[in-house]
């Protein structure tokens, strides 16, 4: 018998079973998977940590977040700072002063504001109906075309003029010289990787590698004295008896070169949609490898329509998609033993501070009783 069985052994569940180990309470761990981490898991090839599901760049202002994470991991001090490549030319990201004389020739903020200003009034949206209309409505057209328009198409496979305007509520605009992306006061990679990070936190917690719960439900569920936490798809938990929600997912391509150094930054984006992938990773930037090993690993990105079996990846917020996760959340609302958290479980996007933060509130919450 454990008093918990958290199904998922990624950042919310290794978090939520550290937080109910440290208050004396037993915990099973099922993971569906051949390793544990979920998403942020990282694979040690050729003495680089792979980012083996897409690169994961951990970032906050939350400083009750960061004492807590540091707890289990040393961090570097990896800023990111991704270029694009459109048509053969290299762009800086995000839309700062590099980007806007690369585009206009101005090299002043003042020059830059002016222009800007002008592309927006002569574009003349008043209220964006679509993501185009909201993207040429904060950043103008030339920006739009070059750097947002294509790279958006493929990551969602739809017209940008077919996606909602919410998508791309506020886009990061920069009248400085400044390359870093997050304007977070703590970021940074896990030294040694992620993996390393979440064997910290699952220290002395037992896991079981290769268990798809929900085959297995009946049995699992009879040696529970309190909980489960269930951090899988809400819809396959119900056996999408509601129908599927809809997610994009991503297929990556690992390549293993024989050289040092393949693109001279971690993140790469190709934002004309000619090029069939939306980014390259290489990953031994994330850790100031300065050329210490003589092979390199990339990873190519291709954002692809999600069908059950898939891994998914980003859920699709739109107003059907929200309707119907809501149905399976009042299923979920009644349920007395059964708590959904993480991405998957609750539907929704988080950076990975985000999901630390949640998973202690949570947590916090199961131990007083609350929940």
């Amino acid at each position: 018998m454990y008093d918990f069985l958290i199904v998922g052994s990624g950042l919310y569940g290794a978090v939520m079973a550290r937080q109910l180990k440290d208050a004396g309470k037993s915990v099973l761990i099922l993971e569906k998977r051949n390793h544990i981490g979920g998403n942020c898991y990282t694979e040690n090839i050729e003495g680089i940590n792979v980012h083996k599901y897409g690169a994961h760049i951990f970032h906050t202002n939350n400083k009750h977040v960061w004492n807590y994470i540091n707890k289990f991991a040393e961090f570097n001090r990896y800023t990111n700072s991704p270029i694009a490549i459109y048509r053969g030319k290299v762009y800086s990201l995000p839309f700062n002063m590099y980007t806007f004389n690369k585009i206009w020739g101005v090299r002043t903020p003042e020059e830059a504001e002016k222009k800007l200003a002008k592309q927006i009034l002569d574009a003349g949206i008043v209220e964006p109906k679509n993501l185009e209309e909201q993207a040429i409505s904060l950043v103008g057209k030339d920006i739009y075309k070059k750097l947002i328009k294509g790279y958006t198409e493929k990551q969602w496979g739809r017209s940008c003029k077919e996606l909602p305007p919410e998508i791309i509520k506020r886009l990061p605009v920069r009248f400085t010289y400044d390359n870093n992306y997050f304007n977070a006061l703590y970021q940074g990679i896990p030294i040694g990787g992620y993996t390393k990070m979440i064997e910290n936190l699952l220290d002395g917690i037992e896991v079981k590698l290769g268990v798809d719960y929900l085959k297995e439900k009946e049995i699992y569920d009879k040696i529970i004295k309190e909980k489960i936490i269930y951090t899988g798809p809400i819809d396959a938990y119900y056996e999408y008896k509601l129908g599927n929600l809809e997610y994009r997912s991503v297929r990556f391509e690992h390549e293993i070169i024989d050289i040092p150094n393949y693109q001279g930054n971690a993140v790469v984006n190709y934002t004309n949609k000619s090029v069939p992938y939306t980014r390259i990773i290489e990953h031994k930037w994330f850790e100031f490898d300065i050329n210490k090993t003589k092979k390199t690993v990339i990873s190519k990105e291709y954002s692809s329509e999600w069908n059950v079996g898939d891994e998914p990846y980003y859920p699709i917020n739109d107003d059907k998609n929200m309707k119907l996760y809501n149905q399976y959340k009042e299923l979920a609302d009644q349920s007395k033993r059964v708590i959904f958290g993480g991405r998957l479980g609750e539907y929704k996007y988080y950076d990975m501070d985000q999901i630390i933060e949640s998973a202690l509130n949570k947590s916090e919450e199961i131990l007083k009783g609350v929940v």
